[in-house]
Order: structure tokens, then C-alpha cells, then sequence
């Protein structure tokens, strides 16, 4: 190739005067990444452009020329070894054909290629095809995909921001949601709590009026504090019980019924209730086997009720739904409290209802609470309560053997001289024909006779084992009852009573 000193300023061109103060580039081939690009990649597609082709179409890359460390160095052209200094020498790092672009230095000589096969006369169509030369324009390629990119990735950043802002805002709806709803439902034990709302207590010299509340047997904080709350005493439902533990008050409630008064503070309350002189004397105590007739005058004095308002509400049984033709044996014998308004009904209903948890926690099955209530009465009235369990079962076996009861009780029941207050049955009573006779009616007599406790009905329902067919007290004073299996047994026993009799002629015999 011709040496020029210094090309004529004419001939220069932009690409001229760039690589003109460049420096000179290291004699060390730089180490060529011979991966292939991934397709779509940007390198793929500078490359698809270099070719001419699209990235998807180009042809295989050809092939590079080995680093220094793995081929020797091509021998320098005579002409450069004798160059003088200072003068410019174009150096190939091989032929076009073996010769690939490797960077914006090497596109310069390889432009240059084809020019100086043409000067030396060589033909244009023997030419090797080759990949276009690099550019200007590719120089800058990689800027402007750069900023292609720099602006995609500024477009993702506002799409995640205001997908990020979609869920901040998104808690936080659920957050003010989530407070009404709290707000809604706990808001007064919140607001309690954190003293933000309205006081839980009358203030002090606010009472006025008088209210009747009634403390039930086993009564404690809790229940008593509804209660106070219910008759208005106290203003909030848990505000004598807060009270109460607040302030560490151990304190045992008496039943009874107390006379408070309306919006009184939880201290005043517990001031009244706790001191038993403060009842008011309305309870009433029906006892173990007796009966409508032995239990309304009691109930009447008791409760201040009229025994005419009594005896009317004892008519009809079934508006307590009781099944049977008298609420004999219906009236539990217990000790009850009442509240002074209770009326005639209402004292019943209660008495009717204590029954039914007896027959309940006895088992008493559905429909089987006359028949069982019936036998528990017959057992109250016979025997003491030691020997419930031996009663019962000498009227079981009796029953399953078809033998008629005898019960002296029955017979004076129907009679009615029950109360009398002797032992013994009158001839009169023994052979008075009625449907409580059991020396009369074969079975069971039509109903109760009298008013069972727990003990009575539990007896009924389970009835200890034995072959017991009678049974006499032969010790009233004491209750001893002896029970036999044969009849002559029976009738020694009786000759045992009979003697006692004789020695206690004032005892009811």
C-alpha cells in the first residue's frame, strides 16, 4: 500500500478525525466472547443489522481469529518494518475474508480493504461476501438502546408504584373498616376500659324510690349484680360485680328479699345487701309428705296471699302442664323466697317446676311422672329415709307378684285422716272404698298422696335388691322397721310393735 505522510484534508472524513485521537491500541488482542446472543437480545440485534438479516435469520458467526497466547503473530509486510518514524503504516490483523469486526478500532481497516483491492487491480466479483463494516451510526447504537431501556424501565418503575399505591391504600381501607367494625362491637367495653365513655355508676345522692330484689340460695356476685341492674338499682349490668373485685370485697349473700331503691351507687347496694337484718321476711317452707291441703295455709300466711286465691289456683293442673286430675304430690317440699308482688299462680308454678328437676335428675322418663310420683309419695309417708331404698322394693315385689299394697298411708289418705296424727288405720279408713285404698283397689292408688322429697323419687326410680314383701315400724319414736320375706316374719313384727305400743300408750299408736 502507497505511504502518505500526511493525507490531504480533503480526503478526511468524520470517522477520519475521531480515530485520529484515539490512542494507539495495545498490540494484545482483547479476549473475544465467543457465546453466541441470546436471541431478541440487543446484541443479537446490532448483530442482525450488521448482516443485514432479521435476529431470528442471521447466519452463524464467523469464525474469530485466535488470541496471541494460542497462535503465533502474522509476520509484518516488509514496507512496515522499513517505515521511518513518525510515518503511519495501516496494519491488517489478517485477510478480509479470515477477518471479523471486533470494535470500533478494527471497523477502520476493514473498511478500508475493499479500496485497496480495487487499486491493485483485483476483481470485484472474486470477493469473498462479507458482513457489512460497522458504522458511525453503530457506534452510538448502544446508546440509544440504552435509553430505549432507560425509558421501559422508567415506565415499569411508575406502573409498580402505582400498583404499590393500589395496595397501601387498599390496607388501609381494610384498616378503617376493620376499626368500625371493632368499634361497633366492642366499643362500649372499649371505651370503658380506656375511660372514654360515660360513667358506669350513679353518682352518690341520685336514689330514689324503693325496689324489692330478691338473692336466691347459692346467689354470687355475677347473678346478684344482673339482678341490681334488671330492678334498676345500678346503672350498668356489671358495675357492682366490677365493684366487688375492684376493690377485693370478700362478702356472703344471704337469700332473701332486700329493699333497695332505684340509681343507687354499687357501695350503697352492697352496704344494704350484705347485712341479713335487711331481709324481708317473704319465704315460705313446705315440708317432706305433705299435701295441698296441709300446704296452702302455710303458703297463705306466709306470703300474705289469700287462701281463696290459692285453693283457685290449684284447680287446673294442666295450666302447669300437669297430666294428671290434682297437683297432689306437684308442690316440692323445699324452702322458698319469694319476691312480695308474687301472686297465687306464680307460687305454684314455682313449686310445680322444683318437682319437675327432681323427676329430671332422677330419670324419670317422659309421661312416667305421675306413676313414679305416685310411689315416691307411698315411700315418703311409709318408711324413714334410710329405708326408702327397702320400701320401694317391697312395692315393686308386691306389684310384680300381683299382691295388693295394704299401705296404711293410702287408706288414711283416702279416708282422710291422714293429719290425724295416729299411726294406726281405722277400721272406718281399712275398708273405705275409694281409688287410694290399697286395701280396697288392687295396684297403685289413682294418684300421689303426698308431696315426695329428692330421696323419695330417686328411691322410686331405683329400689334396692331384696326379697322383701312386708315391712312394719315396730319403734315410732325411733323409726326401727323390720322387714320380712314370709308372712309369719310379718306377724312377729307386729307383735313387736304392738308391744311398744302398749308401753307408750301416749305416742299415737
Amino acid at each position: 500500500m502507497p505511504q502518505r505522510e500526511s493525507p490531504e484534508p480533503s480526503s478526511h472524513t468524520l470517522s477520519d478525525e475521531l480515530f485520529a485521537k484515539l490512542p494507539e491500541p495495545s498490540h494484545r488482542a482483547p479476549a473475544v466472547d465467543q457465546a453466541p446472543p441470546a436471541p431478541g437480545s440487543r446484541r443479537a440485534r446490532r448483530e442482525a443489522a450488521r448482516a443485514g438479516a432479521p435476529a431470528a435469520e442471521q447466519t452463524p458467526a464467523p469464525e474469530l481469529a485466535p488470541s496471541p497466547e494460542q497462535a503465533p503473530a502474522p509476520e509484518q509486510a516488509p514496507a512496515a518494518e522499513q517505515a521511518p518514524v513518525g510515518e503511519q503504516v495501516p496494519q491488517v490483523t489478517g485477510t478480509p475474508a479470515e477477518s471479523s469486526p471486533k470494535s470500533a478500532l478494527q471497523s477502520d481497516a476493514g473498511a478500508d480493504a475493499p479500496t485497496e483491492a480495487a487499486a491493485a487491480g483485483a476483481p470485484a466479483a472474486e470477493a469473498p461476501a462479507k458482513p457489512a463494516a460497522p458504522t458511525l451510526d453503530d457506534l452510538f447504537e448502544a446508546d440509544h438502546g440504552d435509553a430505549v431501556h432507560t425509558r421501559a424501565a422508567k415506565k415499569k418503575r411508575r406502573t409498580g408504584c402505582l400498583v404499590a399505591l393500589i395496595i397501601v391504600l387498599a390496607l388501609i381501607g381494610g384498616a378503617v373498616g376493620a376499626g368500625f367494625w371493632v368499634m361497633n362491637t366492642y366499643g362500649d367495653k372499649i371505651n370503658e376500659v380506656m375511660g372514654w365513655g360515660p360513667p358506669a355508676d350513679w353518682e352518690p345522692g341520685m336514689a330514689t324510690g324503693e325496689v324489692m330484689v330478691t338473692i336466691r340460695e347459692g346467689d354470687t356476685g355475677s347473678p346478684i349484680s344482673t339482678a341490681l341492674y334488671e330492678a334498676g338499682v345500678t346503672k350498668t349490668e356489671d358495675v357492682f360485680y366490677d365493684y366487688l373485685v375492684d376493690e377485693n370485697i370478700a362478702v356472703t349473700f344471704y337469700p332473701g328479699v332486700y329493699p333497695l331503691q332505684e340509681k343507687m351507687t354499687a357501695e350503697a347496694a352492697l352496704e344494704i345487701l350484705r347485712d341479713p337484718a335487711n331481709i324481708i321476711a317473704n319465704t315460705v317452707g313446705i315440708s317432706e309428705g305433705g299435701t295441698i291441703e296441709s300446704s296452702l295455709p302455710v303458703i297463705s300466711e306466709s306470703l300474705d296471699i289469700p287462701i281463696e286465691e290459692l285453693e283457685s289456683a290449684v284447680k287446673d293442673p294442666g295450666a302447669y302442664g300437669v297430666d294428671a286430675g290434682s297437683l297432689e304430690g306437684w308442690l316440692f317440699p323445699a324452702v322458698y323466697t319469694f319476691d312480695p308482688a308474687a301472686t297465687a299462680t306464680q307460687v305454684i308454678q314455682r313449686m310445680v317446676d322444683r318437682t319437675r328437676e327432681s323427676l329430671s335428675a332422677a330419670g324419670v322418663p317422659a309421661g312416667d311422672e305421675n306413676r313414679v310420683l305416685t310411689i315416691a309419695s307411698i315411700i315418703e309417708r311409709e318408711g324413714r329415709t334410710g329405708d326408702f331404698g327397702k320400701v320401694s322394693r317391697v312395692i315393686q315385689n308386691r306389684l310384680d307378684d300381683g299382691m295388693m299394697l295394704q299401705m296404711d298411708s293410702t287408706a288414711q289418705y283416702g279416708y282422710g285422716e291422714l293429719h290425724a296424727g295416729v299411726v294406726s288405720t281405722s277400721e272406718e279408713a281399712q275398708f273405705a272404698e275409694n281409688d287410694w285404698n290399697t286395701y280396697v283397689i288392687e295396684g297403685l292408688p289413682i294418684g300421689p298422696i303426698a308431696n315426695p322429697s329428692d330421696a323419695a323419687i330417686d328411691a322410686a326410680m331405683h329400689p334396692v335388691d331384696g326379697p322383701w314383701f312386708y315391712f312394719v315400724t315396730i319403734n315410732p319414736q325411733s323409726g326401727e322397721t323390720v322387714f320380712s320375706t314370709t308372712y309369719e316374719e310379718h306377724q312377729a313384727a307386729i307383735d313387736t310393735w304392738h308391744d311398744w305400743c302398749r308401753a307408750n300408750p301416749d305416742q299415737g299408736c
